[in-house]
This record gives C-alpha cells, sequence and structure tokens, in this order.
C-alpha cells in the first residue's frame, strides 16, 4: 500500500493504514496554524500526541495535550486542534473508526482559510 500524502495551508497529513472501518493517519501541524473547527457524522478519531503540545477544543472546552498524551473525538463532536508553539512541530496519529471516512463527512464551523 503506498501511503497517501496531502500537503494543507496548515500542514499535511499522511494515511498511514486504512481498511472498511478505520483510518489511520500522521498528522503534521505547523507552529502557530490549526485545523478548523468541525464535526463528522460518521466516525469517531482517537488522536496521541508524539512531538509537541496540542491546544484541543472539543465542545468548546480547551485543553493541552501533551506528547505521550492522548483524546478521544466521539462521533458528532466539535473538535478543533492547534499547534500553540511558535518554532516546534506538532505530530500526532489520528485513528478514525466508522462506517464513512470521507472529506464530505466534514462539516467546518470555523475556518482560518475560508473552507466554511
Amino acid at each position: 500500500m503506498e501511503n497517501e500524502f496531502d500537503q494543507r495551508p496548515w500542514g499535511s497529513y499522511t494515511v498511514l493504514d486504512s481498511g472498511v472501518d478505520y483510518k489511520v493517519k500522521r498528522i503534521e501541524v505547523l507552529p502557530e496554524m490549526r485545523l478548523s473547527y468541525q464535526k463528522h457524522a460518521r466516525r469517531s478519531e482517537h488522536w496521541f500526541v508524539v512531538r509537541g503540545i496540542a491546544k484541543v477544543t472539543l465542545n468548546g472546552v480547551e485543553k493541552l495535550v501533551k506528547s505521550g498524551e492522548s483524546v478521544d473525538i466521539p462521533v458528532g463532536s466539535a473538535h478543533r486542534v492547534q499547534n500553540p508553539e511558535s518554532e516546534e512541530l506538532l505530530v500526532f496519529i489520528e485513528t478514525q473508526t466508522g462506517d464513512y471516512f470521507g472529506e464530505d463527512d466534514i462539516v467546518r464551523i470555523d475556518d482560518d482559510f475560508d473552507r466554511v
């Protein structure tokens, strides 16, 4: 399996593995950047931080998740991840579980790149 790589304005992701009911991504977030505040109807996510510090917003509540720590994002929850560091790259492994993983299952609530 060749890994799918995608460059985004906030950083990049690489699909490491996928199956009928799961997808695993390595996500890199550039310093001081953040992904859109979003939710999904058909998948949950588990984020395990491997480098840096993630500022996670989950249903309006912010918390810091450090390297070696993780957070669960239930189906339908509004969520966002941000790299609050000014120099260090944030890297985390995202494991998605559910029955559909297409980009059209993303409902963007707020986005720094006008993708709402």
